[in-house]
């Protein structure tokens, strides 16, 4: 949803309400607990909210120096993985700064673990009602995303509940939440989109891929194939080779493993001292490459695994599934132009640790790469697959 600048300009003298709201400067927390209460809309309008810079609370236009130092800021609430799901956010600059948020499909929205709503013209901290009318809203929301799915046939008896009790629980919930919010074991895989709020309760694709006891029972093509030929070419001799199943972190941590095997550093031997060279290949950028297409690829309609190639001279990762939303063949890979197929696994990854900001990977991956003396990666982008070919650095 989009305004004009002429609606834009209204709301600079509008009274302040559960969409609408001014800020005479840029203040990222608040800003934070705004954009996730937008996206929240317990109020239900279906409006996108709006957040007014550099306009005081009686309309007052004060002005703010809307300049790249001030976009990039903007870029990082949902680029620093602190709001859960990632919500919609678009900026714009006219003679007031206006930025716009559109309602989640998958509320509650958590920022720093916390659950953030609006009604009239304040932001507060939902209570357990507010996130039960949000789960409510999510319910019945049309077109959820594919992670958000439940699975017909499953049942929580399907997840591994000590683990998400005593390990990913207290990583996704900040405590003092956690420890006030006295809400069932269903209720809890529910809020934090792990099961649908159906009787019985439901798991949905995220909780399977993050909890199940053998998630690959339900969704055959989420696992790795880890292949390591001998040679240049693809069909040689197989030197190694693995299926890695399981939960998402089971799949990072093994296929990480693997990798950590194919990377050798030469020494290099003068005299009596021994001074280890680089790697044939960055493990930085092997890692934000691979989990990049964990949490990229497509999970529907498909029984194809993401592959992991390794040759004498390259490693390929390809993941089924190609540009998703705003990304195109032509954008793929440029700073800023991030859309996500998966956002709840996005906030798995994020709460597991294995995301630390999100629309930065292929950029931190390149900067690796050159840094260590590897060519630059190289993106083969299609309507059905994604594939990266990393060539190794030669001495």
């Amino acid at each position: 949803m989009s305004y004009t600048d002429t609606q834009l300009r209204q709301f600079m003298a509008a009274p302040e309400s559960h969409c609408l709201e001014r800020k005479e400067s840029f203040d990222r927390d608040k800003v934070c607990k705004t954009v996730c209460a937008f996206a929240n809309d317990l109020a239900r309008s279906g409006k996108a909210g709006v957040i007014l810079l550099g306009v005081r609370d009686d309309g007052q236009v004060t002005g703010i120096d809307a300049g790249d130092k001030l976009l990039q800021s903007i870029d990082q609430i949902t680029s620093d993985a602190r709001i859960q799901p990632l919500p919609s956010v678009t900026a714009r600059t006219f003679d007031a700064d206006g930025k716009a948020v559109t309602p989640s499909t998958l509320p509650p929205v958590r920022f720093d673990g916390r659950v953030w709503v609006r009604m009239s013209a304040s932001t507060r901290q939902a209570n357990a009602q507010d996130e039960q009318v949000l789960n409510e809203v999510r319910r019945a929301k049309a077109g959820r995303p594919f992670d958000s799915e439940g699975i017909p046939g499953t049942s929580i008896d399907d997840l591994n509940l000590r683990y998400f009790q005593e390990n990913y629980l207290p990583a996704a919930i900040a405590p003092d939440v956690l420890s006030a919010n006295g809400r069932t074991l269903e209720e809890q895989l529910v809020t934090t989109h792990m099961a649908l709020g159906t009787a019985p309760c439901l798991p949905t694709v995220t909780g399977l891929l993050t909890l199940g006891l053998s998630p690959q029972d339900f969704l055959a093509g989420a696992y790795v194939q880890f292949v390591r030929y001998a040679g240049s070419e693809q069909g040689g001799q197989v030197i190694d080779q693995e299926t890695i199943t399981g939960t998402l972190e089971d799949m990072i941590r093994r296929t990480e493993d693997r990798l950590k095997a194919q990377v050798t550093i030469p020494l290099q031997i003068a005299g009596v001292d021994r001074a280890q060279a680089l790697p044939d290949y960055p493990m930085d950028a092997l890692q934000q490459l691979f989990r990049n297409a964990v949490l990229h690829r497509s999970y529907e309609g498909t029984n194809a695994p993401i592959r992991v190639y390794v040759f004498d001279d390259r490693l390929e990762i390809s993941n089924p599934g190609g540009p998703f939303g705003i990304v195109t063949k032509e954008n793929f890979g440029q700073p800023h132009i991030t859309d996500y197929r998966n956002r709840s696994i996005a906030g798995v990854l994020k709460n597991l640790g294995f995301v630390q900001t999100f629309g930065f990977g292929i950029q931190r991956a390149r900067a690796s790469l050159r840094a260590n003396g590897n060519p630059a990666p190289e993106f083969t982008v299609e309507q059905s697959h994604v594939l990266v070919t990393v060539r190794k650095r030669q001495s």
